[in-house]
């Protein structure tokens, strides 16, 4: 139960994270001018992202041009863009890998052992994926508070931190924490089968065995002191009913086994579990 609950919070946390990485990916908020000294009254707001530029103006007017080239940006810039979308790929491989080897679904029910080696591989995933998406994030918020505190650099030019940044912190610290679930419930688990492989099975009753339909029973011996007691007329009645009942082999047999019960010492229940 324990690693079923960790599971579902791992998938559901990396699913999180998973779209928090889109909409930090997608949107162009990574960096927003910054208004001091001179430029502290501005009609104009720019931001930048990583696929287009936009222009915000005092009159409601919102204007976005994508980037013409590739080729043309910066290093940094084509770089966040690559692990961003990395990490986009890898947390949908993920989602499904953690969806068929979870234990709450019927995916790969009959494999065994191999379906929560699913599970912590897609946890492992997301793991990978949120650790992709948090180097851009980092390495631009380190490039924004340096340009910042650059005191040749003119007003006009500094940009502060955009609010996908921190989206993009919290959606990677997120997925990661997610993978470390599912990988923790993947381990959890493999402890439990190994534990019992070792230990010989789940224990039974003493007694306990497996009859030729599949059906375990127990089997426990009664002492009734009457039957111990009179033990010699149980078997003379069993002797008797065995002399008038030879005509049929089939009850014959039954007598026999009449007659010899009841000399036991006592009688064998068998239960079933």
């Amino acid at each position: 139960m324990a690693s079923t609950a960790l599971e579902l919070m791992g998938f559901f946390m990396g699913l999180i994270g998973m779209l928090g990485t889109l909409v930090a990916t997608v949107l162009p908020y990574w960096q927003i001018s910054a208004h001091i000294g001179s430029n502290i009254v501005t009609a104009v707001a720019n931001m930048r992202g990583l696929w287009m530029e936009c222009v915000y103006q005092s009159t409601g007017a919102f204007q976005c041009e994508t980037y013409n080239s590739m080729l043309a940006l910066p290093s940094d810039l084509q770089a966040s863009r690559a692990l961003m979308v990395i990490s986009l790929v890898l947390s949908i491989i993920a989602i499904a890998m953690a969806a068929l080897g979870m234990q709450c679904t019927l995916c790969l029910e009959g494999s065994g052992a191999s379906k929560s080696r699913v599970a912590g591989a897609g946890g492992g995933l997301f793991l990978f994926a949120g650790f992709l998406a948090l180097i851009p994030v980092v390495w631009t918020t380190h490039e924004v508070v340096q340009t910042f505190y650059r005191p040749n650099v003119p007003s006009s030019m500094k940009f502060e931190l955009g609010e996908c940044l921190y989206v993009g912190l919290a959606s990677a610290l997120i997925s990661m924490l997610g993978g470390g679930m599912l990988c923790l419930s993947c381990c959890e688990e493999q402890d439990g089968v190994r534990g019992r492989r070792h230990a010989g099975g789940y224990p039974y009753p003493g007694g306990a065995g497996m009859s030729g339909t599949g059906i375990r029973t127990t089997s426990q011996v009664y002492r009734n002191p009457t039957l111990q007691l009179g033990g010699i007329n149980a078997s003379s009645r069993g002797q008797t009913l065995l002399r008038t009942t030879s005509d049929d082999s089939h009850s014959s047999t039954h007598g026999v086994q009449g007659a010899k019960k009841p000399t036991a010492s006592g009688y064998d229940i068998t239960g079933y579990v």
